[in-house]
């Protein structure tokens, strides 16, 4: 999907500048001192749990709020102080706010025609959007009349018709259920590379960054904790905080005890010496945080090899959660609960499966885990609801 594309260092030069931004509600900071570089064409999204900023953000670009410091740039032009019909951004609202009076057709020609464009022209227009949001055969059609994803998908012609130059998307799928939500991601991707504008979307699922983005930010309490490519953000989160709200992971926190060029071992209490890579150069002595992802982690009744396994620890299996695709285990190691999954790439009927209660091995090797510095501010999780 949209992650495949890749962005050079004179392409990421920044279409869409944000720079330095703040916005207070009293003494609250929604946003504290955003700045991001968004490049042309680029699918971008702002991540993060509910309270920590994003959609005030996405509102001050849009126009309809004004930050309290920093600048808005857009291909060049600053746009902090301008009006929103004098912005050239048009937003997808998540309950769609189509005129419920009018044809799909009518609501996609609405702006054109409001602005004074020739009638041809819109004409023209409203065609080649529908074909392109797969909805010629319901033009006729009023909202009450379309499904979720239908209603999603005119919102989006309806917005594209106005020629922007960014298209905000303001958690445009979280009314839909799963499945339509998982068919729209799909739409959205291909109705971006179709058009080839910079799309800026905001949504706490991280499945749908995941799949859609060309970059993320990670946003928590009003700020950045992380800008990078999917992949990048996944692998090798800078914090805590992202580590844990970028799917599962284990936490092993604890004191470098030892090691030779970057591999290491980490202390941890209640567990013993765990081997890992100190990739960050962390200094002996220094508290540090591995995070392990459950999928990394090997879950059998033997022992490991230990010449093939760096680290295994004997556990009771707490809990076994099937789901089809893979089986997700809760052991008790030592004094804490890892999480662990398996994913099912073969049909294997014959097996006997790992059961609750079970004693078992869990294993992972040094360099399947990731370093963060244990003594930054960073590192520690954050609560939600702090901002707006």
């Amino acid at each position: 999907m949209s992650g495949d594309r890749s962005f050079g260092a004179d392409a990421l030069a920044g279409f869409l500048e944000i720079e330095g931004v703040v916005k207070r509600f009293g003494t609250l900071a929604a946003v504290d001192g955003v700045s991001l570089s968004i490049a042309r064409g680029e699918f971008y999204s702002l991540l993060g749990p509910s309270g920590c900023g994003k959609t005030t953000l996405l509102r001050m670009i849009a126009g309809f709020e004004r930050p309290d410091a920093g600048r808005i740039r857009l291909d060049g032009e600053d746009i902090t102080d301008l009006p929103p019909n004098k912005r050239r951004v048009n937003t997808v609202f998540q309950h769609y706010a189509l005129f419920p009076h009018l044809t799909v057709r009518d609501n996609i020609a609405f702006g054109p025609r409001l602005a004074g464009r020739p009638g041809g022209e819109i004409a023209r227009e409203v065609e080649r959007l529908l074909t392109l949001i797969r909805m010629e055969a319901h033009a006729g059609k009023r909202p009450e009349q379309l499904s979720g994803g239908q209603k999603q998908r005119v919102a989006v012609a309806r917005a594209l018709i106005n020629r922007p130059q960014v298209l905000l998307l303001d958690e445009p799928l979280a009314a839909l259920d799963l499945k339509l939500r998982q068919h729209m991601l799909t739409e959205l991707d291909a109705i971006h590379d179709e058009v080839g504008i910079t799309f800026l979307y905001v949504t706490h699922d991280q499945e749908e960054a995941m799949s859609l983005s060309d970059r993320i930010a990670v946003m928590n309490r009003g700020r950045v904790e992380q800008v990078g490519a999917p992949a990048d953000i996944y692998e090798t989160p800078r914090s805590r905080f992202v580590a844990a709200f970028i799917g599962d992971a284990n936490f092993f926190e604890g004191t470098l005890a030892h090691g030779e060029r970057n591999a290491c071992v980490l202390d941890v209490a209640g567990l013993g010496p765990v081997r890992c890579l100190n990739d960050k150069e962390l200094p002996l002595g220094r508290r540090a945080c591995l995070s392990v992802r459950p999928e990394k982690i090997r879950v059998s009744r033997e022992r490991p090899d230990p010449a093939l396994w760096h680290n295994a620890f004997p556990g009771r299996v707490r809990d076994v959660i099937y789901l089809g695709f893979q089986t997700r285990y809760h052991v008790v190691v030592g004094d804490r609960l890892l999480s662990a999954c398996r994913l099912h790439s073969r049909f294997r009927q014959e097996e006997r499966p790992i059961r609750w209660e079970e004693d078992v091995w869990v294993a992972w090797h040094a360099d399947d885990g990731y370093m963060m510095d244990g003594e930054g501010p960073s590192a520690l999780p954050a609560a939600e609801g702090e901002a707006r």
